[in-house]
């Protein structure tokens, strides 16, 4: 079960989210110095079943009342350099307990990636963003039809409309895990028109203190 450290972070996550922010493609606010400003908007976590990879899917808002925009940060926090993803690292932060850290953009973490397609499936179950060992029922994974658990390969990362779409190779072929950076509320229900295999839907916080709910991540053929 997740366990959730109170402790420091030295730069905290929405500091190095700060500066990483502005170099993504769906990034909507302004880039010039000084932007942006992160809070912290919901999100919750998954188990790695080797207990060695912290897995955590942010939901951030920056800026102010009509222009403000939620984004979907998923990350992963390791012990060590993850070979061949300097490209996909957000920093290092010294944590309190756990030491260096070095914290990836997890779309293109295979141990991220793995357990999002196991939620999708209904094999991995959520838990709370900020208590240990506390599941978290409101994040929930629908899929169509019987999905094959089983390894999950990633073939690549690419820009879609508002998406990181990540290439998989499944064990029922491949696949398109599409993790939607920018929060948008969406009724909660199945896909009956067939458009997509799969999705994950959780809850976030408006700037007002509303509740939204919405997908964080889609599953497509």
């Amino acid at each position: 079960m997740a366990v959730v450290h109170r402790t420091t972070m030295t730069p905290g996550k929405l500091e190095l989210l700060a500066s990483w922010l502005p170099a993504q493609h769906w990034y909507r606010g302004p880039r010039a110095e000084g932007a942006p400003l992160p809070a912290k908007a919901g999100g919750f976590r998954l188990d790695d079943p080797q207990g060695e990879v912290g897995i955590e899917f942010m939901a951030i808002t920056d800026g102010e009342g009509e222009h403000a925009v939620t984004y979907h940060v998923p990350l992963t926090y390791r012990g060590a350099p993850l070979g061949g993803a300097e490209h996909a690292l957000v920093g290092t932060s010294e944590h309190g307990v756990l030491g260096r850290r070095w914290i990836y953009d997890g779309t293109h973490d295979p141990v991220l990636v793995a357990r999002l397609y196991a939620l999708v499936l209904g094999e991995a179950e959520p838990q709370a963003q900020s208590e240990s060992d506390t599941p978290d029922p409101s994040v929930t994974g629908w899929y169509a039809g019987s999905g094959r658990p089983g390894p999950v390969e990633i073939l690549g990362v690419s820009a879609g409309a508002g998406t990181s779409d990540v290439l998989v190779q499944t064990p029922a072929g491949k696949l398109t895990v599409a993790v939607q950076r920018v929060l948008r509320p969406a009724p909660e229900e199945e896909d009956t028109a067939g458009r997509l295999l799969g999705h994950v839907t959780a809850d976030w916080t408006l700037p007002d203190g509303a509740k939204a709910r919405g997908r964080y991540a889609v599953v497509r053929a």
